[in-house]
C-alpha cells in the first residue's frame, strides 16, 4: 500500500483492501473523464449503494462561476446518506480555449465543445462504475450553474427526472423570435435540432432564488464576453429575470415551483435547504413524476 494511503489514519484500520475502492466510496476524489480529460468530476457515494442491490438514485450539481463542485458534493452528503443516492458534481474549467473566459459552459456550446455532451458522458462513466440510475437524473445549478441547467433542459428533457434552476443571471427564454441565447431562434443552427420544449412540460421544475439576489454589477456588464443586448430586457436584477422565466414557462404550460427563500443574497450554498426539499419530494414521489 503507498506511503500516503498508510500513515492515513482514516484508512490504516478500515476493511477495504485497495485504495482505489477507499477513495471511491463517500467522498470521492477528483476523477477526470475518459471522454475528455479536460474535466473531471467528483462523487458522493452512499453507504445505501451496492453493486448487487438496487440501483439508487442520481442526482447532478452543476458549479456556477466559482467551481465549487466539491463544496456542492460536501453539502449534500448529508442529504445523499439520507435518501439513498449517488452525487455528481462536474467540473467544466475555467480557461479553456481563452484563459480569461469562465462563462463557456453556461451557453452549453463553445466552439468543438459541447458541455451537455461532456455531462452525458460522465454520467454514463459513472453508471458504468456504480449501480446508479442513468437515464433520468435531478439536476440543480445555481447562478452559472443555473444558466446551463434550463439551457441543457430545452436539449435533454427526456433525461431529467427534476429540474431546480437556481438564480440564473442570464435568461433564455422559450421565444423563437429572439435570437439564442436570449430566446430560442437559430437554436437548430446551434445544436443540430429543435429545443423540446412540449417534453420539458412533463419535468416537475423548481426555480429558486434569495430574497436580497439584487446586485447586478455581475449581470449587466455590456460588452463582456457572456452579454447580448436584451439581457436584460426582463429586467435588472436575478430576482426580476427569474419571475420572468417562471412566468414564461407557465405561458408555455410548464409548471414551476417557485421558491424565494428570506434574507438570502446571491449565496447558493443558502438555498440548498429549499433544494434539498424540493429533490426529497421527488425521491420520495411527494411531488409528479
Amino acid at each position: 500500500m503507498p506511503e500516503a494511503i498508510d500513515e492515513n489514519p482514516e484508512i490504516k484500520n478500515t476493511k477495504i483492501k485497495h485504495p482505489v475502492e477507499f477513495y471511491a466510496t463517500g467522498e470521492t476524489t477528483v476523477f477526470a473523464s475518459r471522454f475528455d480529460q479536460r474535466f473531471s468530476f467528483c462523487l458522493y457515494v452512499p453507504t445505501a449503494h451496492d453493486a448487487a442491490g438496487a440501483a439508487v438514485p442520481l442526482v447532478v450539481i452543476q458549479h456556477g462561476t466559482g467551481r465549487r463542485g466539491p463544496q456542492y458534493r460536501d453539502a449534500f452528503a448529508e442529504f445523499a446518506e439520507q435518501h439513498g443516492c449517488i452525487v455528481l458534481a462536474p467540473l467544466f474549467p475555467a480557461g479553456i480555449g481563452d484563459p480569461d473566459d469562465l462563462h463557456n459552459f453556461k451557453f452549453i456550446r463553445y466552439g468543438e465543445i459541447r458541455f451537455d455532451e461532456v455531462l452525458l458522458e460522465i454520467v454514463r462513466e459513472v453508471g458504468d462504475r456504480f449501480n446508479v440510475e442513468t437515464g433520468r437524473f435531478l439536476l440543480h445549478g445555481f447562478s452559472g450553474g443555473g444558466q446551463f441547467a434550463h439551457r441543457f433542459a430545452y436539449l435533454h428533457p427526456d433525461r431529467l427526472a427534476g429540474l431546480s434552476i437556481g438564480a440564473p443571471g442570464r435568461i433564455t427564454f422559450i421565444d423563437r423570435e429572439r435570437p439564442w441565447w436570449i430566446g430560442l431562434k437559430g437554436f437548430a443552427d446551434v445544436f443540430g435540432r429543435e429545443p423540446r420544449i412540449s417534453e420539458l412540460a412533463d419535468v416537475p421544475v423548481q426555480m429558486v432564488i434569495g430574497s436580497d439576489d439584487v446586485e447586478t454589477w455581475e449581470i449587466n456588464n455590456r460588452g463582456h464576453s457572456n452579454w447580448m443586448d436584451g439581457a436584460d430586457a426582463a429586467g435588472r436584477t436575478r430576482i426580476e429575470r427569474l419571475g420572468a422565466l417562471r412566468d414564461n414557462f407557465a405561458a408555455h404550460g410548464i409548471d414551476v415551483r417557485f421558491d424565494v427563500v428570506e434574507g438570502v443574497a446571491h449565496e447558493p450554498m443558502k438555498v440548498i435547504p429549499a433544494v434539498q426539499d424540493f429533490f426529497a419530494q421527488l425521491l420520495t414521489g411527494g411531488e409528479r413524476s
